[in-house]
């Protein structure tokens, strides 16, 4: 475990600028497609005054299983050579098992840099940080993430039965920290039961808990190692009888959690050495950490940045809308709930909710101007 110096909190008035890279072409020509929108935007940020002979690590969510719709390695590789062009010292694109991101092409051939874990080769490469926060007493982070001179946040929006929806501040909160303080920022959310009597013993949830935490005794009845358990639900999902279900539910403590995570994380940064890079692409109903993927939710929107990550998170969701919702997306049978955002209507929780507590514990601006490029 290491210390390091925190940074004071930021400060941001009025609207942030946000960047937005449209998927939609005027002219069928290779330089108005979305890779090329992409470079003009990164362009727009004077790498060489933020990254030159510097220490640039680049966190993304690698997905897993036979999952197909993380982001595109292509913009992966833009990305990479637009730091090297502005003179980057050393680049890095992280997760927390690079293994897990072979199948999809993110590999130092395809990408054109290091692949690494946030957690070092060792997996106990480690900064912790006290929080104090009911069961988040310490946050601990990846050393290889807190350790970069500029951090570039490159994050793939989805739904998420958790959070409401996955962007940048999940892609910290839950992509930079081990299994251990994601465990304690899912228990914000109330514990598991398990009902033997709706139980048909099908094993679902044995295969599909990415932790090895569920077994069968030999009564066959569901037993949970918490040890292992770090509350993902997504046994609770996979349950065709819902014999497993969350009990105490408190989405807002957990949302606060996430928040408070994601701010501690970044105060380690001083101002301008970050970037938020919100890929809207394949937008599904689930995270990519489900291994799988299903139809896309909405038709693909663009590409979103800023150095503001409350500015980028607000950006996306309202470009999300319930009115643009493909049907294919939705498994069948699952109506929209009650609720003001599209994913709120799925997921039953205000996607919102932890931008709003992020902003009142790091600062920046819940408020955009958006800046498209052509």
């Amino acid at each position: 475990m290491y210390e390091r110096q925190v940074m004071k909190k930021p400060t941001t008035t009025g609207k942030a600028e946000v960047l937005f890279a449209d998927i939609a072409v005027a002219r069928i020509e290779p330089n108005l497609t979305l890779p090329a929108k992409f470079k003009r935007m990164l362009a727009q940020y004077d790498f060489a005054a933020r990254v030159k002979d510097k220490h640039v690590g680049i966190k993304m969510h690698f997905g897993g299983g036979t999952g197909y719709t993380t982001i595109p390695p292509v913009f992966v590789r833009i990305l990479v050579e637009a730091l090297k062009d502005a003179g980057a010292k050393r680049i890095k694109v992280m997760d927390n098992d690079p293994a897990s991101g072979v199948a999809r092409g993110y590999t130092r051939e395809v990408l054109g840099c290091e692949v690494v874990s946030c957690f070092g080769a060792t997996g106990k490469y480690l900064y912790s940080e006290p929080l104090g926060y009911k069961t988040v007493d310490t946050a601990l982070f990846g050393g290889e993430a807190v350790d970069c001179d500029y951090f570039i946040d490159f994050a793939h929006v989805k739904g998420h039965g958790d959070c409401g929806f996955g962007g940048a501040l999940k892609n910290i909160a839950m992509g930079v920290v081990p299994p251990v303080t994601r465990g304690k920022l899912h228990r914000l959310e109330g514990g598991i039961a398990y009902d033997g009597t709706r139980c048909t013993r099908c094993g679902k949830c044995i295969k599909e808990c990415p932790n090895g935490a569920i077994s069968a005794n030999k009564k066959k009845k569901i037993e949970i190692f918490f040890h292992h358990c770090t509350y993902c639900q997504h046994c609770v999902m996979i349950c065709p009888v819902h014999a497993l279900k969350m009990e105490d539910r408190r989405f807002e403590d957990f949302a606060h959690g996430m928040a408070l995570v994601t701010a501690k994380f970044l105060q380690r940064f001083a101002p301008g050495q970050t970037l938020f890079i919100n890929v809207l692409l394949n937008i599904t109903i689930f995270c990519d950490c489900w291994g799988m993927s299903t139809a896309a939710l909405v038709p693909d929107i663009g590409i979103l940045a800023s150095e503001d990550i409350c500015a980028v998170e607000m950006a996306s969701l309202d470009m999300i809308k319930t009115e643009n919702l493909l049907q294919n997306g939705l498994p069948k049978g699952r109506a929209l709930r009650e609720g003001a955002h599209l994913f709120e209507k799925i997921h039953g929780k205000d996607p919102y909710l932890m931008v709003r507590c992020l902003q009142q514990l790091h600062g920046g601006s819940l408020q955009y101007r958006l800046r498209e490029i052509t």
